[in-house]
């Protein structure tokens, strides 16, 4: 399972440094301009959130409970993953930080949170 992890979160940083690169190739020749390569690799952080809000719970919860944990971190992470990659392709920058950085970190805070009730609701049963 950690080899599969090490794998995905590789894959997702040599697409955004990849993604950066062109865009910052595409910028140059003056077919993007910078606003619009920032938006789009940071952009690319928020999808990269989504997908890793599904790996998460594994990592703080019991076997028991992975499956009530991932019901959670699927809808407060991947959640607040889409809201940041939706606020950075089309709010006005600004607002995109400030709206994006939210939106993230209360959906690592829900599932946090929420991963850590359920170990404590576990260690005291067992």
């Amino acid at each position: 399972m950690m080899k599969k992890d090490l794998i995905g979160s590789f894959a997702w940083a040599g697409a955004i440094v990849a993604v950066a690169l062109c865009g910052k190739l595409a910028r140059d020749a003056g077919l993007l301009d910078a606003d619009t390569v920032t938006r789009v690799v940071v952009g690319l952080n928020g999808l990269m959130i989504a997908w890793m809000g599904n790996r998460l719970p594994k990592t703080f919860v019991p076997n028991a409970c992975a499956r009530q944990a991932r019901r959670v971190a699927g809808w407060s992470l991947v959640l607040s993953g889409l809201v940041y990659a939706g606020l950075w392709a089309f709010a006005p920058i600004p607002v995109a930080v400030a709206g994006g950085s939210g939106a993230v970190l209360t959906g690592i805070a829900v599932t946090i949170g929420y991963c850590l009730s359920l170990r404590n609701r576990s260690a005291r049963t067992a």
